[in-house]
């Protein structure tokens, strides 16, 4: 049987692939919620959640940029702590099963985790009005890139010394900067629509029920 298997793709020609393929899943996802009845965030947090490690595996090759962050912090708004941090775990051990399995792992989950809880606890400054305040939730979304990056800088501790830390965390500031700049693309580009999805399968929680706008 002929295929493209012996096919070799140039790095630009993966990643053009890579985003399409990402952009059909977001569109499938989309697609899906439609058929959800009212109130099944169970399932919307499963289609997040598989949106988001597809998008974190498939954008790999992007030092730091992934839309793990920003979906994380828009479910910590909507669905609160506990349900952000099971979704934050589920997509860390999920995607390193394709990425790369450690202890690094826990770090990110625990990181993730973190940025849910925070969204949860700030979920009021992140609304104006009963609708998502995508220049406020894009605000955070840089300071979540760092206070991510450097819980998961601490698992470098089983490595070295802790009075290499502060050089370690100096040291990856320029990907910090790359996370903080990729969480503010997908936060223009998801609160939106993942807000006004949460909201119509939003059981528990009262905020974000009016149409979503872009407010600053």
């Amino acid at each position: 049987m002929l295929d493209a298997h012996a096919v070799t793709l140039s790095p630009a020609e993966t990643f053009i692939l890579n985003v399409s393929l990402l952009v059909i899943i977001g569109w499938s996802m989309w697609k899906a919620e439609k058929t959800l009845t009212p109130g099944n965030d169970a399932m919307v947090l499963v289609l997040l959640g598989a949106f988001a490690v597809s998008g974190r595996v498939l954008l790999d090759p992007l030092p730091n940029i992934q839309p793990v962050t920003a979906i994380v912090l828009l479910a910590g708004v909507h669905y609160g702590a506990a349900r952000s941090t099971v979704l934050a775990t589920t997509i860390a051990l999920i995607s390193n099963i394709f990425l790369g399995h450690g202890i690094w792992t826990l770090y990110q989950a625990a990181g993730w985790s973190l940025v849910g809880i925070a969204g949860s606890l700030l979920s009021d400054r992140m609304t104006l009005s009963g609708s998502i305040s995508v220049s406020r939730v894009a605000a955070f979304s840089v300071a979540a890139a760092f206070l991510f990056d450097w819980v998961v800088s601490l698992s470098a501790l089983h490595s070295f010394g802790a009075e290499m830390l502060p050089v370690y965390i100096i040291s990856g500031i320029p990907f910090d900067i790359l996370h903080a700049s990729g969480n503010v693309f997908f936060v223009a580009w998801l609160s939106n629509p993942i807000s006004e999805i949460m909201s119509r399968h939003n059981t528990r929680r009262t905020v974000v029920r009016e149409t979503v706008a872009l407010r600053s």
